[in-house]
């Protein structure tokens, strides 16, 4: 999945008024972080995640970790938060221009 310009335009807009939904601290990221991000992107499509100054990484090696681990797409990583969307191909949510 290769999201496009105007795709990742759409899911910024839309991720300005969610709350972060994990939160990654001094552990990094863990398998009970990966299957929390797994369950929600099940569910959501599109989730926001918080770095820690504590975490042992920095927040673009943390988001693409996630990524990687749950076949997600990294949209935005700006200051300590990260955007992460995945489209469940059974019951979209998120209608994609």
């Amino acid at each position: 999945m290769e999201l496009r310009g105007k795709q990742k335009r759409f899911l910024r807009a839309m991720g300005v008024n969610m709350d972060p939904i994990l939160t990654i601290g001094k552990d990094g990221v863990s398998e009970h972080t990966i299957t929390q991000a797994d369950g929600v992107l099940n569910t959501r499509e599109l989730i926001k995640g918080r770095v820690l100054t504590s975490a042992p990484e920095g927040v673009a090696d943390i988001a693409t970790a996630i990524a990687t681990a749950t076949e997600s797409e990294v949209v935005q990583v700006v200051g300590r938060n990260f955007l992460l969307y995945r489209p469940n191909l059974q019951e979209p949510k998120i209608d994609l221009p």
